[in-house]
């Protein structure tokens, strides 16, 4: 074999060898399934939320890696603006988007960095006021709730 032949086998042998690896816990596959499955989830509160697997939103963000908090933020951050938009004349979707900021702000505590910004951005969906008192107090108890068990 050549020297550039045994190279290449050689690179190729580290590459494969890496794909039977185990990998570190990261996010559990349902935190990243579609933003319609994420959706419906958040639908169940002031229930605590769960995805079909079982795991909370804030484990989502606890236990993602960069890669992974960068795809939630997507998902997350359309979720909250959806939410955001109908959030001042619909109780329900306002204390869905509060859930929302206190699960991603409870995962975020646990972990620095990306997460922290992930908050920012989900918790940037409420920043535009919500005049409607009782929106406003749905809104506030969905972060508790989050925030306590989310």
């Amino acid at each position: 074999m050549s020297g550039r032949g045994a190279r290449v086998a050689a690179l190729a042998a580290i590459a494969l060898g890496g794909c039977g690896a185990p990998e570190s816990e990261g996010s559990p596959v349902a935190c990243l399934g579609d933003q319609a499955a994420l959706a419906v989830a958040l639908a169940g509160a002031p229930a605590p939320v769960r995805l079909s697997d079982g795991t909370s939103l804030s484990r989502c963000v606890s236990t993602a890696s960069d890669g992974d908090l960068q795809a939630l933020g997507v998902t997350f951050t359309q979720i909250a603006d959806d939410l955001r938009a109908r959030a001042g004349r619909d109780g329900a979707a306002a204390l869905q988007l509060g859930y929302l900021v206190g699960a991603v702000r409870r995962g975020a505590a646990a972990t620095p960095g990306i997460a922290a910004q992930l908050a920012r951005r989900v918790e940037a969906s409420t920043a535009p006021q919500i005049d409607d008192l009782r929106a406003r107090a749905q809104l506030e108890r969905g972060i508790r709730l989050g925030e306590a068990g989310g």
